[in-house]
């Protein structure tokens, strides 16, 4: 069991790598739109783990290789993590790209650190009353800033999408508190990727028969390079390792500034501006995240 110095010494970088998660993955959900006309999601989400797989293979085969026989004793832990992460979630995101905007996938997929929170304290750990307030603040800025200043937000066919994207995206930053701590993150991140890749690979073959492929442009490739890349590659490293350091739950209140970012990056690349009412909210999110990932002293 950590004692609370070695947490409070954990605090900060786990709460850096958490934003870099997030601040990564915003953009993927701008990248995942732009592809909604040009790419089918189950062809969009097996290349993404294809290119994703060969910028990390630099870096995790060696140590994947030398635990093999670890990975081999956990290896129903590893898949069921490659499911729930890789296979599963990213190809609900990119279904839900077809018929919702980016926005909209942002703000939505910021329930999830409720259901982190959720498994946390079901898992027996406690949220404290600081954490618990500052949840339900950020909680109330992302229900007001969905539904445009009312508690009753306008769904669109493709958010229900999203919604199972945000279970799913719960569901395994929750099982990362399970993994084996013999595990290197490296060959545990190799393997999920591959394990992913082959479970859509099937899928991926169906797509093609009916569908057809895609053109290979800069509109196309340029997305898939970033999500494959930064949003795969990259942003899981950070996220697993923040899990690691500080929780699912208080990774979670981090991960309540991605409609925050999507937003900004809306607003830098569309041109998209956010009213007072969308500052107000994101201000209610901003002091909610602020209050429930402090660390130290009494909750």
């Amino acid at each position: 069991m950590r004692t609370p110095q070695r947490a409070s010494r954990a605090n900060g970088p786990g709460l850096a790598l958490a934003g870099v998660a997030t601040l990564v993955w915003s953009g993927s959900f701008v990248a995942s739109r732009s592809l909604h006309d040009s790419v089918p999601p189950v062809q969009a989400a097996f290349w993404r783990w294809i290119i994703a797989l060969v910028a990390v293979a630099p870096f995790a085969a060696r140590e994947t290789w030398r635990q093999r026989a670890l990975i081999r004793r956990h290896f129903r832990f590893v898949l069921l993590a490659a499911l729930l992460g890789i296979t599963v979630y990213n190809t609900l995101v990119n279904q839900a790209g077809l018929s919702t905007s980016a926005g909209n996938m942002g703000m939505i997929m910021a329930a999830s650190p409720v259901l982190m929170a959720v498994y946390e304290r079901l898992g027996g750990d406690r949220l404290g009353v600081r954490r618990t307030t500052g949840m339900l603040v950020a909680c109330a800025g992302v229900l007001l800033l969905v539904g445009k200043g009312s508690t009753g937000p306008d769904f669109a066919p493709g958010d229900l999408w999203m919604l199972a994207a945000a279970v799913s995206f719960a569901s395994y930053s929750a099982l990362l508190r399970r993994r084996p701590a013999e595990l290197g993150g490296l060959a545990f991140l190799f393997t999920t990727f591959a394990l992913g890749a082959l479970m859509l690979a099937p899928v991926y073959g169906v797509s093609l028969a009916v569908r057809g492929g895609f053109a290979a442009t800069p509109g196309t490739v340029g997305p898939l390079v970033y999500v494959g890349v930064l949003s795969s590659a990259v942003a899981f490293f950070a996220w697993n390792r923040a899990i690691g350091l500080i929780g699912a739950a208080r990774a979670g209140a981090v991960y309540y500034l991605q409609p925050v970012c999507v937003a900004l990056l809306a607003y830098a690349l569309l041109g998209e501006a956010t009213g007072p009412g969308g500052l107000g909210c994101m201000a209610l999110i901003l002091g909610g995240v602020v209050l429930g990932s402090r660390c130290g002293g009494r909750d």
